[in-house]
C-alpha cells in the first residue's frame, strides 16, 4: 500500500444534524429481547444498576438514564417491572417506555437528601418482588473478563445493594448477567437496526462536525480553552472527557482544557465523544517538517504514515464476516506492537458508551455482523514523538438493514453516502459496501494541522 502525504479537498462536513429519536416499537423490541435472554439463562429475575455515569444497560429498557442519583430496575420473568428511584426521579417512572412501578428508595438519594421512609432498604427490595429462592441475574455496567477468578461473582455495585439482595435470598443464587447486554458476539446492545443507527448517528456526525471546525480554527496564540469551546456541540452528554491539548499533556495532573497557549511546533491532541461515537485526532502545530523540534523532523516517517497505513487497511478489510482476530492480526503486521507500543484492542464496539466492549483481540473468533458499529481505534505510542490519531466509528449494515435505512432516515443515508464518496473520490480508500461511515472525518488525518489543503491519502 503506497501512502502519501499530498493536496487533498478538506472535509466539508454537515451542518444538518437533528436528533432522531427512539422509537416506541424499537423500545418494546428491547424489552422482548430481555425477556428472552433471561428465559435463555434460566433466571427469575434481572437486577440492572445504574447511577450517574453508568446508566446505559438501564437506559435499554427505560430510554432514560437517573441522573444526579443511583437506581435500580427489577424486571422479573413473567414481565413485572419495578423502578427503585430516588428522590430527584421518581417523576422519571411515568416517561419510561418499559411500564414499571417506582418503588421510591431514598437511600438513593444525594447526601442529606430527605428520608422520608419508614421502610428498610430489605423492605424496599421486597416490595419490588425480591424474595428468597430465586435465579437473580446482576447487570451493572461491566463485563469481567478475568482468566484468574469466577467472574460470575464480581458484581459491581454498591455493597449496601448487593448484601441485602443476598441477604434476602439466602437460598437462590445471584450472578453477573452482564454479557446479556455487552458481549461482543452475542450482547443485545452489540446490535442496532435502522432506527438506533440513525438515532446514534446523530451524535457521532455532531462530534465529527465540531472536531473540523476545532481542527481548523487551531493556530499559534489561541490557548486551549479557545479551541475547547469550539467543540461544543449543542449540549448532547459526553461519553468521555474531552481532550484538547496542546503540548505536555497532563501537567499538573489537569486532564480538561488549560489555558495555555499553543505554540509553533507543539504535539495536539484533540478527542470529543457523543453518544453514537467518538472523534480523535492528533497530530503537529505545523505547515511542514521544518516547524517541528529537529528530534522529531521525520515524524511522518516515522509515526503518522506507518499508523495511516494500518488505519486504512482497517477500513478497507473491515466488513460482514471477518473477524475480529483477522483485524487484529492485520494491524499487528502493518503496525507491530512492540514498535509502535499501542496497548489497547485496535478496533472496538461503540454505541451509545464509547465502548461497550471489543471483538478484536489476539486469536478472537468473532464475526463483525451487520448491525454492529465499530470504532477504528489504534494508538501508536513513539518515544518522543507526539502521537498520530484518526479514529471514528462506522456501521455495519448488511443490504437489508442499508435499504432500511435509505428508507426510512434519507438524511442520514445522505450524509453516510456523502463520506463514502468522500473517502473514496479524495482519500483513495475502498470501503466495502457494508461499512457505512458515521463521522465526517473518517480516514480524514492532516500530520500538519496548519497544512489545511495536505493530508495523508492512499496513492
Amino acid at each position: 500500500m503506497n501512502i502519501i502525504y499530498d493536496q487533498v479537498k478538506m472535509p466539508e462536513g454537515h451542518d444538518n444534524y437533528l436528533p432522531v429519536n427512539l422509537t416506541a416499537e424499537t423500545m418494546e423490541q428491547h424489552r422482548q429481547n430481555v425477556l428472552s435472554r433471561m428465559q435463555e439463562k434460566n433466571l427469575d429475575t434481572l437486577l440492572i444498576y445504574a447511577d450517574r455515569e453508568h446508566g446505559s444497560n438501564y437506559a435499554y429498557l427505560t430510554g432514560f438514564e437517573p441522573r444526579f442519583e443511583e437506581s435500580v430496575l427489577i424486571l422479573h420473568l413473567d414481565g413485572t417491572c419495578y423502578l427503585m428511584l430516588g428522590n430527584e426521579n421518581m417523576k422519571m417512572c411515568a416517561y419510561s417506555y418499559i411500564k414499571a412501578k417506582a418503588v421510591h428508595v431514598p437511600h438513593f438519594s444525594l447526601p442529606y437528601q430527605p428520608m422520608e421512609t419508614e421502610k428498610s432498604l430489605d423492605q424496599l427490595f421486597e416490595e419490588a418482588g425480591i424474595v428468597n429462592g430465586q435465579r437473580i441475574g446482576f447487570v451493572g455496567w461491566k463485563l469481567f473478563t478475568s482468566k484468574y477468578e469466577d467472574n460470575r461473582t464480581l458484581l459491581d455495585a454498591p455493597a449496601f445493594i448487593t448484601d441485602t439482595v443476598r441477604r434476602l435470598n439466602p437460598s437462590g443464587s445471584i450472578e453477573n448477567a452482564a454479557d446479556i447486554f455487552l458481549d461482543p458476539e452475542t450482547g443485545l446492545r452489540t446490535y442496532m437496526n435502522a432506527n438506533e443507527i440513525a438515532h446514534l448517528e446523530y451524535g457521532a456526525g455532531l462530534a465529527s462536525s465540531r472536531m473540523l471546525r476545532a481542527f481548523n480554527a487551531v493556530e499559534p496564540g489561541k490557548t486551549e480553552l479557545q479551541i475547547a469551546n469550539l467543540l461544543s456541540a449543542c449540549g448532547q452528554p459526553v461519553t468521555v472527557t474531552t481532550i484538547c491539548a496542546t503540548g505536555d499533556r497532563f501537567t499538573d495532573a489537569v486532564v480538561f482544557p488549560r489555558n495555555k497557549q499553543i505554540r509553533l511546533g507543539d504535539k495536539f491532541s484533540m478527542t470529543l465523544a457523543l453518544r453514537g461515537g467518538l472523534t480523535s485526532r492528533a497530530a503537529y502545530v505545523a505547515e511542514k517538517r521544518e516547524d517541528l523540534p529537529e528530534k522529531v523532523q521525520d515524524y511522518m516517517e516515522r509515526v503518522a504514515i506507518p499508523y495511516y497505513q494500518a488505519a486504512v487497511h482497517w477500513y478497507e478489510t473491515a466488513g460482514i464476516g471477518v473477524t475480529g482476530g483477522e483485524l487484529y492480526d492485520q494491524t499487528e503486521e502493518l503496525l507491530p506492537k512492540e514498535t509502535y507500543h499501542w496497548v489497547l484492542n485496535p478496533g472496538h464496539s461503540t454505541g451509545v458508551d464509547e465502548w461497550v466492549a471489543s471483538p478484536v483481540y489476539p486469536g478472537s473468533r468473532i464475526p463483525l455482523a451487520s448491525g454492529m458499529m465499530m470504532q477504528m481505534d489504534i494508538i501508536p505510542s513513539v518515544a518522543g514523538y507526539g502521537g498520530a490519531n484518526a479514529e471514528d466509528g462506522v456501521a455495519i449494515a448488511d443490504e437489508k438493514l442499508r435499504e432500511e435505512l435509505r428508507e426510512k432516515y434519507p438524511d442520514t443515508w445522505k450524509r453516510i453516502e456523502d463520506r463514502r464518496t468522500y473517502m473514496k473520490e479524495q482519500l483513495g480508500i475502498e470501503l466495502k459496501d457494508e461499512i457505512l461511515p458515521m463521522s465526517d472525518l473518517c480516514g480524514y488525518l492532516r500530520p500538519y494541522i496548519l497544512k489545511h489543503e495536505m493530508a495523508l491519502k492512499k496513492r
